[in-house]
């Protein structure tokens, strides 16, 4: 189960780690949000290994939420060692397959930072 990130500073704590940390943001009263609610945790098994998971609602941090330009929800951003790696921020609703790939380009993408 995803750990919900309620205040900023432990936003960034959880984003300072070398692992990548997968944030994703919802809020209780989006319909596309509750959609993906289902198949998610498959999901954060299935990537463990891989990836930590948080979420943040962004009714209860909006000021975090704007300074990262998060306009769509549910919206998806990867981070490693405190900086953003890639972004899945659309207004479009998110299959499982989507996530996934975004997940999977995440994996990459921090891969090919550690070699450089």
């Amino acid at each position: 189960m995803m750990v919900e990130i309620k205040a900023e500073d432990a936003f960034q704590q959880a984003i300072a780690q070398d692992k990548v940390v997968v944030v994703k943001f919802f809020t209780t009263w989006c319909p596309d949000c509750h959609r993906i609610d289902p198949f998610m945790p498959d999901v954060e098994e299935a990537y463990k290994e891989k990836l930590t998971f948080v979420e943040v609602n962004r009714d209860t941090l909006p000021e975090l939420s704007q300074s990262l330009e998060i306009m769509g929800i549910p919206s998806f951003v990867a981070f490693q060692n405190g900086k953003e790696l890639i972004r899945f921020v659309s207004k479009l609703a998110k299959s499982r397959e989507e996530i996934e790939q975004f997940l999977d380009r995440a994996i990459q993408v921090s891969e090919a930072l550690k070699q450089a």
